[in-house]
């Protein structure tokens, strides 16, 4: 069971390391996303190094694969591990997604903030909890611009409406990881939210890049 368990885990975390904007820049730019602007290779600095086309879809694949993540996850689980809650898969493959996501082996570790990946897993596992996060984010993003600040409040507004928008079984690991990816997405926006704070956070649209 643990070997079963370990599968999923290490399955999830290679499709969330998929270093997406990374490969995309390079392939049709022949750049390295990671000398412009904040040096991340998430949607975000993606479309503020010039390329929104390539922006967009680093944001898709980047919530693809976490959908993915979790897809794979609950199906391995259904095969190797009957005996585990499909939910607690699903949570276990997501975590493990969005660490991937953050952390890449490929690229030693440093990736992007989780925002997109973190979307996608939970898309699967509480998808109208999900919704209703993404759209605090753009309700955010219209009305203040900031990418940043529109990321963090949907990540805190996520495991509160999973609350109360999942239903159904919900076993203590699957509400652990949802507070715990929110925290995690959180917690790699601290530069911004020292920017924030002090008032030189770039804004979406701004040609200065943050």
């Amino acid at each position: 069971m643990l070997l079963s368990i370990l599968l999923i885990a290490a399955a999830s975390y290679l499709l969330g390391s998929i270093p997406v904007g990374y490969v995309l820049v390079r392939l049709f730019r022949h750049e390295d996303i990671r000398s412009f602007g904040s040096g991340n290779i998430g949607a975000t600095n993606v479309l503020r190094s010039g390329g929104k086309g390539l922006g967009a879809a680093t944001f898709v694949l980047d919530m693809l694969k976490g959908c993915s993540a979790v897809w794979l996850g609950g199906l391995l689980a259904s095969l190797l591990v009957p005996a585990m809650a499909h939910r607690d898969a699903q949570a276990l493959a997501a975590l493990a997604a969005v660490l991937g996501h953050i952390f890449p082996v490929w690229l030693r570790f440093k990736g992007g903030k989780g925002v997109a990946t973190g979307f996608g897993v939970f898309l699967v596992s509480a998808p109208w909890a999900a919704l209703a996060a993404i759209s605090v984010f753009i309700v955010v993003l219209v009305l203040s611009r900031y990418v940043s600040l529109a990321s963090i409040l949907g990540a805190i507004c996520f495991p509160i409406f999973a609350w109360f928008m999942v239903s159904g079984d919900r076993p203590p690991f699957f509400i652990a990881v949802q507070c715990i990816v929110a925290l995690i997405i959180i917690v790699k926006h601290h530069q911004n939210i020292r920017r924030l704070f002090a008032g030189t956070e770039s804004r979406f649209g701004a040609k200065k890049i943050a």
